[in-house]
């Protein structure tokens, strides 16, 4: 295995989470159980076997390694891939892959499909994606992979299966779609996208941005630029129902060590042991 560029993993009731997140440098992530992964902005050769991409915004570094991943899929004679972007980005990629195949004398064949809030995305018969807004300087979405599952409805529990078949034959609906929330991924965002898609609270794992730690650092300002400071999660503290809250997409401006150093002292719990820091 080629192992070019850093990935962290971490598992949480058999669903791994793999990548690296750094403010301005790079944004990469895939859950390998569920096919499927969150943002360009480079791509570790063992993420090339994911097929389906969900991109938040065209910020470089969320972005920039798309016509990479999609020319090593096409070498090692993989299906096209398919990724979905923010609506309004899908003209503007395109002429950027039609630039890069001509200057790499290779095609770069893949599906892109815009997305737009709102959207639901079946990846299977058991995922779906919900698509939300978040609040970036360039258009920008959230996304949430749930798992949806037919329960028989309670006023049918107990009778014989013969019995339920014969009604569904009628055309009876004697189930309800149950749906649970697994991942959630906010991208870059002020606290106004997380806000605006009460689910994310919910899901079982949330990947959030929490750029700017340090007290000194003005949250007006930070939130005019799209981001979050460690302050808006404690804000929202009685909020999350989630059972991990991977924060991550740290700002440059600090080491580990100073990161480490503003959350154990903002957060000594770490939101009662929930909480893990991607550094």
């Amino acid at each position: 295995m080629v192992n070019n560029l850093p990935v962290k993993t971490l598992v949480h009731k058999g669903l791994t989470i793999e990548g690296y997140s750094r403010a301005a440098v790079q944004t990469y992530w895939r859950i390998p159980e569920l096919k499927v992964g969150f943002d360009l902005g480079a791509q570790p050769w063992s993420f090339m076997a994911t097929p389906t991409w969900f991109v938040s915004h065209t910020h470089m570094d969320h972005m920039v390694a798309l016509p990479v991943y999609v020319g090593r899929r096409r070498m090692m004679k993989m299906e096209p891939p398919t990724i979905y972007l923010p609506e309004q980005a899908i003209e503007p990629v395109q002429r950027l892959l039609r630039l890069f195949s001509r200057l790499d004398r290779g095609r770069l064949p893949c599906q892109l499909l815009p997305a737009k809030p709102g959207d639901e995305i079946q990846l299977s018969r058991e995922l779906v994606v919900t698509v939300s807004a978040t609040v970036h300087t360039v258009p920008s979405l959230g996304f949430i992979v749930w798992n949806r599952r037919l329960k028989l409805k309670p006023e049918y529990l107990g009778l014989p299966g013969e019995r339920i078949r014969d009604m569904r034959l009628q055309g009876i609906q004697v189930t309800n779609e149950v749906r649970t929330p697994l991942v959630a991924y906010l991208g870059d965002s002020a606290p106004g996208g997380l806000d605006a898609c009460p689910d994310m609270y919910k899901a079982q794992i949330l990947i959030t941005e929490v750029t700017f730690v340090a007290p000194s650092h003005r949250k007006d300002k930070i939130h005019k630029y799209g981001h979050m400071h460690l302050d808006d999660l404690l804000e929202r503290r009685s909020q999350f129902a989630n059972e991990l809250i991977i924060a991550s997409h740290f700002s440059t401006r600090y080491n580990s060590r100073q990161i480490q150093q503003a959350v154990a002292k903002a957060v000594p719990d770490m939101l009662d042991g929930r909480l893990r820091l991607w550094l």
